[in-house]
């Protein structure tokens, strides 16, 4: 007779288990993004008609390329805080780690950076 099959090698340990996300962390942080990507679209909205409709401006206190410079320079700093944000939001949802920090953060940059630009258009405007 022949000689037996030889053994098959042990399929070592099993890969580890994938982390379990909560579902308040997954509700948190697309209700965030959802909050973002409207804040972006009502902050662009807003700095157009604050610049369109810069009608009267006393020339001894107004600067309109200042008003300009700081409602469009605002608004593209928060547009890329806004984009980046996003998408570490997404990239921490798929790798199945806590998002919603990142999401806050971004909310929060995105506001600040909004508020400054606002200052410095009423600086450039009075």
């Amino acid at each position: 007779m022949g000689y037996p099959y030889p053994g098959y090698p042990g399929y070592g340990h099993p890969p580890p288990a994938r982390p379990q996300r909560s579902g308040a962390d997954m509700a948190i942080s697309i209700t965030v993004l959802v909050f973002i990507v409207a804040l972006g679209g009502i902050a662009a909205v807003m700095g157009l008609f604050s610049v369109a409709f810069i009608d009267h401006c006393p020339p001894a206190t107004c600067s309109i390329e200042g008003a300009v410079t700081a409602v469009f320079t605002s608004l593209l700093v928060a547009g890329g805080i806004g984009v980046a944000g996003v998408v570490l939001t997404i990239v921490q949802l798929v790798r199945r780690r806590t998002a919603w920090p990142f999401a806050v953060a971004t909310l929060a940059l995105c506001l600040m950076t909004l508020f400054v630009g606002a200052v410095g258009y009423v600086a450039a405007v009075s």
